[in-house]
């Protein structure tokens, strides 16, 4: 299979399980215990990805200036700080550390 054929079969699967979201009565969907449960594994989700892509590289943990940047990135959304404040500084924070520190 090349790359357009797996793109086009990637596409159907996406948007047939968007379909058949779609199907599902609302009765199912409202039900108080399946949204927790929804809005629980989309924020583990999100932080087993973050974890993933700032800790790992090449399969093992490893300590660079991700690190700082992302407990900055953390503080500052905790503090309610606008996102593109909050990424501009990360970003700075993680250009420091690789400057100063030579991560």
């Amino acid at each position: 299979m090349n790359l357009w054929g797996a793109i086009l079969l990637a596409s159907f699967a996406v948007f047939s399980w968007k379909y058949i979201g779609h199907l599902v009565p609302s009765k199912v969907l409202n039900n108080p215990k399946l949204l927790q449960v929804s809005s629980m594994l989309t924020i583990g989700l999100l932080a087993g990805l973050v974890g993933v892509q700032s800790f790992v590289t090449q399969g093992s943990f490893h300590a660079d200036a991700r690190i700082p940047a992302v407990i900055v990135a953390a503080i500052l959304n905790v503090l309610k700080v606008p996102f593109v404040v909050m990424v501009t500084v990360a970003a700075l924070v993680a250009a420091a550390c690789r400057y100063f520190l030579g991560w």
